[in-house]
């Protein structure tokens, strides 16, 4: 089989849905753009050379429906023979994207693929517009559609994560977040254009286009002033707006290519994507994924704890995060350093997608000479 490199990987920021910079840009116009933007920051890669574009989306419906790979691969310019899809795994449709574009290209049947999510939840709410569960099934197993704030209480309250921990990570977290910007670690994030209406003197709303450049979910707080929040999702709970991740727009591409297209173009990997691996667990603690993933993955690669050097795991409410960290006993200096998902957002389509390259950890990979 052969290898698969990642040569490039790049996203918009993410900002707040209804309230951000991008609450009036449209999903197709964010992916478009990434889209474009990684084949142009790609040196001698034209865009008939890739083979097929797989794009993570977890509610892919009205703007965001209709085969959004496909359609926003056509509007960023692709030739109409590069072919595209749509993936939902939900909170992990972005990294699943990229394992089948990689799985493409270590097959040998391709030797160029995008991987990459999109989530407009401004346009497209979690749960979908119109979420319609079963009506019998629902009565037996309601658990299955059980909202994620209420599983990252159930977290909370069986496996005993107090609401001290919680909010000392999402501290952590958010001054990571901060540094991080502050010392322009995101080289993965582009300067995106976005939309904004304005109304004239004559009454009539135009739509101006303007640039935005940063993550607007990162907002430095106190250990005092998270624990001053009140929980949101159960009365007298321990999740609060301040330990759970903000829901935000994005897109985000990531270009996967065979070695020997990487040698023919002259080109210098980012990283080589070497296994993957899914489990599930019960639907009502939904967060607790990494625990039982990341050793099944380890044991695929024939690899320990103490080999990895670095891990960048799901985020969505601090209490999930906590527990998996300590169930598994990995040292908090080798989770990621510099980029927490509170407050960079959630965006399900995309996050994951974003864990696969976080120059913030390619930088302390390098400085630390880390190897997984």
């Amino acid at each position: 089989m052969r290898d698969a490199y990642i040569v490039q990987s790049i996203r918009t920021p993410g900002c707040k849905r209804n309230k951000g910079a991008f609450k009036d840009t449209r999903p197709e116009d964010l992916l478009s753009f990434i889209l474009k933007s990684a084949m142009d920051k790609t040196p001698s890669l034209e865009m008939n050379d890739v083979d097929d574009i797989m794009i993570g989306c977890a509610f892919p419906e009205a703007e965001q429906g209709l085969n959004i790979g496909r359609i926003a691969s056509q509007i960023a310019g692709f030739p109409v023979n590069v072919s595209g899809a749509t993936v939902n795994r939900f909170c992990a449709s972005g990294l699943e994207a990229i394992a089948l574009a990689a799985l493409r290209v270590m097959s040998g049947w391709s030797d160029v693929v995008i991987g990459g999510g999109l989530e407009s939840m401004t346009y497209v709410p979690m749960g979908g517009n119109i979420p319609r569960p079963h009506p019998e099934y629902s009565k037996k197993h309601a658990d299955l559609y059980v909202s994620m704030g209420i599983t990252a209480e159930n977290v909370a309250n069986r496996y005993k994560i107090s609401r001290e921990e919680q909010d000392e990570l999402a501290y952590s977290s958010q001054m990571k977040a901060a540094e991080a910007k502050n010392k322009k670690l995101f080289t993965e994030l582009v300067p995106t254009p976005a939309h904004k209406f304005v109304q004239d003197k004559d009454g009539i709303y135009r739509r101006e286009t303007f640039i935005v450049d940063h993550d607007d979910g990162i907002r430095p707080s106190t250990i005092e002033g998270l624990a001053g929040l009140n929980p949101v999702f159960a009365a007298g709970g321990t999740v609060t707006a301040g330990n759970s991740s903000q829901t935000t727009d994005g897109a985000a591409a990531t270009i996967i290519m065979s070695g020997e297209k990487v040698e023919a173009l002259g080109l210098k990997p980012v990283a080589k994507l070497k296994y993957y691996t899914t489990v599930g667990c019960s639907a009502d603690e939904m967060g607790v994924g990494p625990r039982y993933a990341i050793p099944k993955l380890l044991n695929m690669a024939g690899m320990d704890l103490k080999d990895i050097g670095l891990f960048e795991i799901n985020e969505a409410f601090a209490s999930q995060a906590v527990y998996c960290i300590k169930e598994l006993g990995i040292d908090m200096e080798k989770v990621k350093h510099s980029r927490r998902r509170y407050r960079t957002g959630a965006s399900p389509g995309v996050h994951r997608r974003q864990a696969v390259r976080n120059p913030s950890c390619q930088h302390e990979r390098t400085r630390r000479e880390i190897r997984h």
